[in-house]
């Protein structure tokens, strides 16, 4: 019987042997897939021409890149005066519109005279009142920012290429 036993026993012990190297085996094997099946996909997602959020990536015409700004400086500063409260005041204002195409840039330069005349036009409307709070220079600015526009439409330009006006000076007196 002790043959027996030990027949027995050895048959467990060896019958357990195989298996557990089996279980260990198999984990390792799942493992490798689960890391290596991971790695792929990484990969995939990162050289698959697709952004991280799935989209796709913007065609050559879209990434064009941006010109840097022109600034075309309106020399001498505009001077204006109008009546606030029974008293004659002055406003000089000094501006400045931004551009990044250089067509738009020489057509605003030439037109200088035109543009100059309606900005006067415009700041000498002005009262006392509507100038001296953020609000009214804002809303002079878009003002004086459309009347430009519309002279690089009138010139057969592209007004949206004017993309800003500024007031670099401001000065009430």
């Amino acid at each position: 019987m002790a043959t027996e036993k030990q027949a027995v026993e050895g048959t467990e012990d060896g019958a357990d042997a195989p298996k557990k190297g089996g279980k260990k085996g198999l984990i390792i094997i799942i493992a490798a897939v689960l890391v290596l099946g991971g790695g792929g996909f990484g990969a995939w997602k990162a050289f698959s021409g697709k952004k991280a959020d799935g989209q796709e990536p913007a065609k050559e015409e879209e990434q064009k890149e941006v010109l840097p700004p022109i600034y075309v400086n309106l020399d001498p500063p505009f001077v204006v005066n109008f009546e606030a409260e029974a008293a004659v005041r002055f406003l000089q204002v000094t501006v400045s519109i931004m551009t990044r195409d250089l067509e738009t840039e020489k057509m605003v330069k030439d037109n200088d005279a035109r543009v100059r005349n309606d900005m006067l036009m415009i700041l000498s409307g002005q009262n006392y009142a509507s100038v001296s709070s953020n609000e009214g220079k804002e809303a002079l600015r878009a003002r004086c920012l459309e009347a430009v526009r519309t002279i690089v439409k009138d010139m057969h330009g592209k007004p949206e290429k004017i993309e800003a006006l500024y007031f670099t000076s401001f000065v009430m007196q």
